[in-house]
């Protein structure tokens, strides 16, 4: 397995990582630990997973009860910030919350450090600066050993690495967005210049458009259920507003 660093750091990953997404959910612990093994004999070491994957915390129980010494061999990559209850508390990017957030993840993980520690969803409701300023602080103490964030607009991006450059804080090497052949425009053009321009690495999900390029689906026969079918779905609807759109600016230019 090829390796290589991740954006601006030292970090080395290998080039084809494993996401964790479908562990605690569709997949249980013991098809969860067939699939972790696999990927360690095939010379992954790039993890990736969230706090909110497998219904809230599965992955990550699942991630720590199967690794167990193998640890050390990996690199481990895991996210905050999206909503982790029913009532909307448990999520953010605020001090108090990824405070405990991280505890709770390095708990279930059943570890002392966290490799990368991805910011998953942007919170409108919190300073960016105080996020970079915790986020540096679980640098400086050991619990985090890099910071990565994802779904963040390019504008937002760029302002982040500034006020880390400014301030003297630990500062992104990395962004994780949908980037595939057929979902190209989350990456394209706004978000890969900013990138490019800060060094930055991208971790693409759905690179295979959730299985749709790897050529096991016949034209016409989408599957009844899953992933890729609600895909088609959300194709369809964007493509019918898109054409009402224009069949609407057509009329009013009459």
């Amino acid at each position: 397995m090829q390796e290589r660093n991740l954006g601006p750091s030292g970090l080395r990953v290998s080039k084809v990582g494993l996401g964790c997404n479908n562990f605690g959910g569709r997949l249980d612990l013991e098809a969860s630990r067939k699939v972790i093994h696999k990927a360690l004999d095939s010379g992954i070491t790039l993890f990736d997973t969230a706090d909110m994957y497998g219904n809230r915390g599965g992955s990550e129980t699942i991630i720590g009860e199967v690794l167990g010494a193998r640890r050390k061999d990996i690199v481990l990559a895991t996210k905050f910030g999206w909503e982790m209850d029913d009532v909307g508390r448990m999520k953010g990017a605020s001090r108090r919350y990824i405070m405990s957030a991280v505890e709770a993840s390095l708990k279930r993980l059943k570890t002392d450090w966290i490799d990368l520690y991805q910011y998953h969803k942007v919170d409108p409701l919190t300073p960016i600066d105080e996020t970079l300023s915790t986020l540096d602080d679980l640098v400086h103490q050991g619990k985090v050993r890099y910071i990565g964030c994802s779904n963040m607009p390019a504008w937002q991006v760029a302002k982040s690495q500034e006020i880390s450059k400014a301030r003297g804080l630990a500062s992104f090497i990395s962004c994780q967005d949908e980037y595939s052949l057929v979902v190209r425009d989350v990456v394209e053009p706004q978000l890969a210049t900013a990138m490019t321009h800060y060094g930055l690495g991208l971790l693409p999900f759905f690179p295979l458009a959730s299985g749709l390029l790897t050529g096991k689906y016949a034209r016409n026969k989408m599957p009844a259920d899953g992933r890729l079918s609600q895909a088609q779905r959300w194709a369809d609807k964007y493509l019918g507003l898109r054409q009402g759109a224009r069949s609407y600016i057509a009329r009013t230019r009459l």
